[in-house]
């Protein structure tokens, strides 16, 4: 029966794509396999840039894209940020398409100074969503002729988040190093199952529950290089450690008749520190920037990490269904960001205070779909419109792109997706003085 279930799945990605409870934190039929779909990481300011932040220093805006930037500040300041996403997509596959829409925390930061040219940051990030649900209908006459209408589905929930904790200083007002401490964890559930007319067969379902977490660490580090007395040039570099996944795994399968279930297989398998057969790989970023007189900035962002022993094409609840269709890969992204402000301190005209951005990516996801490698990329626009004093902002962005193709056996995801972030700045450690 798991080889019948894994090759309808095959045969039926994509096909009547749509949301089987509503509930969905994120959707793309994708997340079937390993933990699922990952986040693009960073604030609405990162994403509105192309998601490029690892050689970005901005007082102004809270950066946990690079542990090193949390001493990017005003010393006394005490700084926020928090931003919710909105992701609408929409699915092809041949002549079939269908459309889903999920709205979300994107992230919640707090960041403060701890001595000097020091400072810390802690916040609460997704990695990585699972939502999908499709379903179809069993057409083939020589099992329609012996059990009836027959309908397979699958559908599959569940998130995973990281908890951080980052600290960095400064040195020679140029060189900042940085370290982050990450927390995982998140719960994943995945089922599938066939069902039929006649009440002499009993429907079947399999699924696997997953709790999973993990700990794991980052190191940042950025220098800024002045150019004359208007220019800095920085580059930064980010190393995330690879980590064992820990948690458990529930497999089972069950008949269920009427209102009599019997379960045929129930296994838990434990993912401990040392034995666990699955892990998220080391991450390598870097980062180079040009930062003209405060008024604009631009930066390029590339990053690395080798999926392809992190144990997901084998391990039950992480492999799609026991399917060897998906493969890991070496996940790899290319992202470019451009923002501008054209005067900072007008006090007539409230538009060029705005911060203006742009930008682009290109990504190779960690998993292929038959031997190709799934591949996105597109646009992004963002703007910061100040608030009151100091650097409180509302910044928006969106995110316009494309993920895989028709060709194959693939499913098209063309998405445009807002995020809308609160930056809140004031100043917490001034001494007050008296005449």
């Amino acid at each position: 029966m798991n080889r019948i279930l894994a090759s309808v799945l095959l045969s039926c990605l994509g096909l009547s794509l749509s949301a089987q409870d509503g509930a969905y934190i994120g959707y793309t039929p994708y997340s079937i396999f390993g933990i699922g779909d990952l986040v693009s990481q960073g604030s609405s300011y990162n994403k509105g840039m192309g998601g490029v932040g690892i050689a970005t220093r901005n007082k102004r805006y809270l950066n946990y894209m690079n542990p090193a930037a949390v001493t990017a500040r005003d010393s006394l300041s005490v700084m926020a940020d928090m931003s919710l996403s909105q992701n609408n997509k929409i699915f092809s596959q041949g002549e079939l398409k269908s459309a889903n829409n999920t709205f979300n925390i994107n992230d919640i930061s707090l960041s403060f100074p701890l001595y000097r040219s020091s400072a810390m940051m802690f916040g609460l990030a997704p990695v990585s969503t699972t939502g999908f649900g499709y379903s179809t209908i069993i057409t083939d006459p020589n099992i329609v002729g012996n059990v009836g209408d027959a309908m397979y589905y699958a559908k599959g929930n569940g998130n995973i988040y990281r908890l951080f904790v980052s600290a960095g200083v400064t040195f020679w007002k140029r060189l900042s190093l940085g370290a982050e401490s990450d927390f995982y964890f998140g719960n994943i559930k995945r089922q599938y199952g066939f069902t039929f007319s006649k009440s002499d067969y009993s429907s079947l379902n399999s699924g696997q529950d997953l709790s999973l977490r993990a700990v794991t660490g980052k190191f940042g580090i950025q220098y800024e290089q002045p150019i004359g007395s208007k220019a800095k040039l920085g580059v930064g570099a980010t190393y995330t450690l690879g980590n064992k996944i820990k948690g458990y795994v529930d497999d089972y399968k069950l008949a269920v008749g009427g209102s009599q279930v019997d379960t045929l297989v129930f296994r838990r398998d434990t993912l401990t520190a040392a034995g666990s057969p699955v892990s998220i790989p080391s991450e390598l970023g870097l980062g180079i920037s040009f930062n003209y007189n405060d008024v604009w900035r631009a930066e390029f962002n590339y990053s690395r990490s080798d999926w392809t022993n992190s144990g997901f094409d084998s391990t039950p609840g992480f492999c799609a269904n026991g399917t060897s269709v998906f493969s890991t890969k070496v996940a790899e992204s290319f992202r470019a960001g451009f923002e501008i402000v054209p005067n900072r301190n007008d006090i007539r005209y409230y538009y060029k205070k705005i911060a203006y951005r742009t930008g682009a990516y290109y990504e190779k996801a960690y998993y292929a779909l038959d031997g190709i490698q799934v591949k996105n990329y597109g646009v992004t626009f963002g703007a910061s419109l100040p608030v009151f004093n100091n650097y409180n902002a509302v910044n928006l962005s969106v995110d316009i792109g494309q993920r895989a193709s028709l060709s194959g056996n693939m499913v098209r995801e063309r998405y445009i997706n807002f995020t809308f972030g609160f930056n809140f700045f004031d100043y917490w450690f001034m001494k007050p003085k008296y005449d």
